[in-house]
This record gives structure tokens, sequence and C-alpha cells, in this order.
């Protein structure tokens, strides 16, 4: 059983695609007139030029809505196409949950023509967050364990990095997308969404959330964090690899 199997069952009500996020990952495809999405999901952020999705849970193969690119039920250790066989190949917010990164990377480098994109994050960044920080530190630890070095992809795919900054109001509830409306971390349904959050559980972060509402009711997150009510967009640590293949 996948991790989603489990964790992903609403995942469709708090992840929607940020149309901001989205024209940053459609502008790092470029021109590519065939894309293979690995660890597609529920079809996030997938263009129009998508010719399969790659996803190993049914779970979310379900909640992929009508007309979206066909799915299979397969794993970017051995996706099911031939060498070079589309232009691109886009992987968001998925590789840390791969068995093998590095046999991962080769199956994107190995279907792909042109380009391969991938949208993950900087956990030297993100780890000083603060609602991990302040708040829900027990969660750290897993994306510590599982978070993949920037450098680390950077090497294996000669790529460039972007930084993806949060806008204040983003839709697409991933762990960082409320860091300026709080009270949504108190939603389960929330932290449901957010596999980090999901995975430690929330017997594990009921202190941590009591001690965010009992701030939140007190005025006191506001107080430690009036800078943040002025920013519209925040670099929580979320990056692009764009990788151009020879």
């Amino acid at each position: 059983m996948t991790v989603y199997d489990t964790i992903g069952r609403t995942y469709t009500s708090t992840r929607r695609p940020d149309p901001r996020v989205a024209a940053r990952i459609t502008a790092a495809l470029g021109d590519a007139a065939t894309v293979v999405d690995v660890g597609a999901g529920a079809g996030s952020y997938e263009p129009p030029t998508t010719v399969l999705a790659v996803e190993p849970s049914p779970t979310m193969i379900a909640q992929r809505p009508p007309g979206a690119a066909p799915a299979v039920r397969a794993v970017a250790e051995a996706i099911p196409l031939p060498d070079k066989s589309v232009d691109a190949a886009m992987a968001v917010l998925t590789i840390h949950h791969w068995t093998d990164l590095a046999a991962g990377l080769a199956e994107l480098r190995r279907v792909a023509r042109s380009r391969v994109v991938i949208l993950t994050w900087d956990q030297t960044v993100a780890r000083e967050f603060w609602l991990l920080r302040e708040y829900l530190p027990e969660a750290i630890a897993i994306d510590d364990a599982r978070a993949v070095p920037i450098d680390r992809l950077v090497d294996a795919l000669d790529a460039r990095v972007e930084a993806v900054p949060v806008p204040h109001d983003c839709t697409d509830g991933f762990l960082a997308a409320y860091w300026r409306r709080p009270a949504a971390y108190l939603d389960p349904a929330v932290r449901a969404g957010a596999s980090g959050l999901a995975q430690t559980g929330d017997a594990r972060l009921r202190p941590g959330l009591a001690r965010l509402e009992a701030d939140l009711t007190s005025g006191t997150w506001t107080t430690n964090h009036a800078d943040l009510l002025a920013l519209d967009e925040l670099d929580a640590g979320y990056r692009l690899l764009i990788a151009d293949l020879p």
C-alpha cells in the first residue's frame, strides 16, 4: 500500500492547484508538446500536453478529474514508456516518496527527450518555517529524513534552480500554504492534505496545536509575526529544478 492510499483519501478537498504555482511549472516546461507526469496524484499542475500520468496509488488515481490525462498505476522507478518518448518529464512534490531516488531520476531522463522539471523543497529553508520551528518540531524529523538535498538534485540532473514563493492566499494546501492564515492548521482536513503533518499524526502534534490555538486566541501569534502580515508571498523553501537534456 502506498502512503497516499492511507493519507490521500480527502486530498482534493484541500489540494487545489494554485494558478501562480501552475504558471511557474508551465513556464519551466517550455514548449514541450508531450509531457509525462510522474507521481501524478490527482493531476495537479498537469498541462494540457500531458500524455500520461504515472501514479502508484489507486486512491489518488480515483480522484483525477474527468478529462485528465490517462493514468497508469506504476512507480517512478519503472516508468512504462519507451526511451525518449516524450518531450518532458515532470514530478511535482513527489520525489520524497520514491523508494529509489537515483532510479527514479534515471527514468525521468530516460523517457524525456528535452527537459526534466521537478518541484520539491529545500529542507534547510523549510525547517525554519514558523509552524514547524515554534509549534510542530515533531514534523521536522519526518522531512529531515525524506527531503532530498537540492545540491544532490543539481548534481544528478545538471539542473538550474528557481525559487517558488508561496502566495498568501495559496489555494494548494501543501505544508506552508497557510503561512499567513495560521488558524487553518487547526483544521484536521488541512493537516491531512500535508503529508508531513499527516504522517507525523495528530497524537504527536496535539500539544503544539494547542499552543498555536492559545497564541491565536491571545494575539501572541499576531504580535510575534506581524512582519508576515505585511507580505504577499513567502519563500518557504519550495524549488523548481529544471534540467535541459543533451
